[in-house]
């Protein structure tokens, strides 16, 4: 019998590369919008977080935006080390937490110990929980319940919106 892991990795590339064409005209209606909830501990205003990230971080982590599946260097990321938020510093995930999914985005099965925050997310017609930088409230992407053992949780993340520093 062939082995079915080929056919699901391209399925998955195929499913993420049609989420990205999808999505960029959904989030351009949407505009640029910063709303985030107040609250965090490290807070800025909109012109302030615009000097201190890039484009690419500023459009993923201020206004909810995504990359395209695959785009990320974090994506094939293998060092020993410690994956933080591009915008604060705060320490995510430890690389001994990541795995490859197969969708094109660096994953996780679970994040570091009070690292994120959570909340849902509607904009797509349907439920989808969104995972924040817990210090300041940077969107980095979603959490699914089809991770490896032993969460069974995807840590679904956008390369963008962190950094690496190896161990």
């Amino acid at each position: 019998m062939p082995d079915p892991k080929p056919l699901q990795s391209r399925r998955s590339a195929l499913a993420g590369l049609a989420y990205s064409v999808a999505m960029v005209p959904i989030m351009s209606a949407m505009g640029t919008g910063t709303a985030l909830a107040k609250g965090y501990p490290v807070m800025f205003s909109e012109a302030e977080w615009r000097k201190r990230l890039t484009p690419a971080q500023f459009r993923i982590l201020r206004a909810h935006g995504t990359e395209p599946p695959f785009s990320s260097p974090l994506d094939r990321e293998k060092r020993k080390g410690t994956f933080v938020c591009a915008a604060d510093g705060n320490p995510l995930f430890a690389s001994a937490t990541k795995y490859d999914s197969g969708t094109g985005w660096p994953s996780f099965w679970k994040p570091m110990s009070g690292a994120v925050r959570f909340s849902t997310d509607r904009k797509l017609g349907y439920l989808r929980t969104e995972v924040h930088c817990a210090r300041c409230g940077g969107h980095l992407g979603h959490v699914f319940d089809d991770g490896p053992r032993p969460t069974g949780k995807r840590y679904c993340m956008n390369g963008d919106a962190m950094l690496f520093r190896p161990a």
